[in-house]
C-alpha cells in the first residue's frame, strides 16, 4: 500500500523572509571573504549551494573547494542569529498554515520540504510561523545537498520509504518553474502555486498538473493532493 509524501517548497510557497535572508547572506559573505556583499545572485528556485557559488563569482571571488562548506556554516550561523526577526519582518504566505493542517489530515500522508534552503534555516523559517508542526524534517531535501532538485526529490522519497517502511507517491507543491521541471524529471505529481515569481501561465506551460493562485483555499489544496494521489494510495489502481 502506497502512502502520500507531500513535499513543500519553502520560500514564496510557505513563507516570505526575503529581507532577513539577504541580511544573513551579506553577513556570511563578509565572514567568508572579508569583503562587503555588493550583489546577491537571484534565487529563482535554486539551492543555496548554487546561489553561493554564483554570488561569490559575480562579486569577483576566485572560488576554491573550501568556500562552499565555509559559506554554508556562516550562513547557518548568521541566519540563526536573526531568527527572532523572521516573524516581525517576514510573513507566512496566505493560507499556508491552514493548507498544511488540512493536508495533514489526509489518510496515509507525510509532509516534508524540498527546498533550496539549507536545513537549519528551513527549520527556522517554518518554526517562526508555527508551520513546523506539520513537517517531518528528517525525510526532506535541502540546499546544502549538492543534487539536482529532481534527484533530491527521489532522495526524499527514499528517506520516507526507509523511515516509514512503505513506498510513497510524491507530490511537490512549489511556486517556480524549476520546481515544476524537477517534479517532471523525477516522475512526481506537481501542484504549482502562483505566489512566487513565476506566473500561472508559466507554471502551466512548464507542465504543472494543477496550478492554484495561492494556498488561501485549503479545501482546494487538499482536493488537488487527493486527485493526484488517490489512485495509488490505499490500494486503489
Amino acid at each position: 500500500m502506497d502512502r502520500r509524501l507531500v513535499l513543500w517548497n519553502v520560500d514564496l510557497t510557505l513563507v516570505d523572509v526575503t529581507i532577513v535572508t539577504r541580511d544573513a547572506y551579506a553577513e556570511a559573505f563578509r565572514a567568508v571573504t572579508g569583503r562587503p556583499l555588493v550583489k546577491l545572485a537571484p534565487a529563482m528556485g535554486r539551492p543555496d549551494s548554487e546561489i553561493i557559488f554564483e554570488t561569490l563569482a559575480i562579486n569577483g571571488i576566485v572560488v576554491d573547494d573550501s568556500h562552499l562548506p565555509r559559506f554554508i556554516e556562516a550562513l547557518a550561523r548568521s541566519f540563526g542569529d536573526r531568527r527572532k526577526r523572521l516573524a516581525k519582518e517576514g510573513r507566512a504566505m496566505p493560507g499556508a498554515k491552514e493548507a498544511l493542517h488540512a493536508v495533514s489530515r489526509l489518510d496515509g500522508t507525510v509532509q516534508s520540504v524540498l527546498t533550496g534552503t539549507i536545513k537549519s534555516n528551513a527549520v527556522h523559517k517554518l518554526m517562526a510561523f508555527g508551520l513546523n508542526t506539520y513537517v517531518d524534517f528528517e525525510v526532506g531535501g535541502y540546499g546544502e545537498e549538492v543534487y539536482p532538485k529532481a534527484s533530491l526529490l527521489q532522495v526524499a522519497q527514499g528517506r520516507a520509504k526507509e523511515k516509514y517502511r512503505a513506498p510513497f507517491e510524491a507530490v511537490l507543491i512549489g511556486d517556480s518553474t524549476r520546481d515544476v521541471q524537477a517534479a517532471r524529471i523525477a516522475g512526481a505529481a506537481m501542484i504549482a502555486v502562483a505566489s512566487g515569481r513565476s506566473t500561472a501561465a508559466e507554471l502551466a506551460e512548464a507542465g504543472a498538473d494543477i496550478v492554484l493562485p495561492d494556498l488561501s483555499n485549503a479545501s482546494e489544496v487538499v482536493a488537488a493532493v487527493a486527485r493526484l494521489t488517490d489512485r495509488y494510495v490505499g490500494g486503489r489502481q
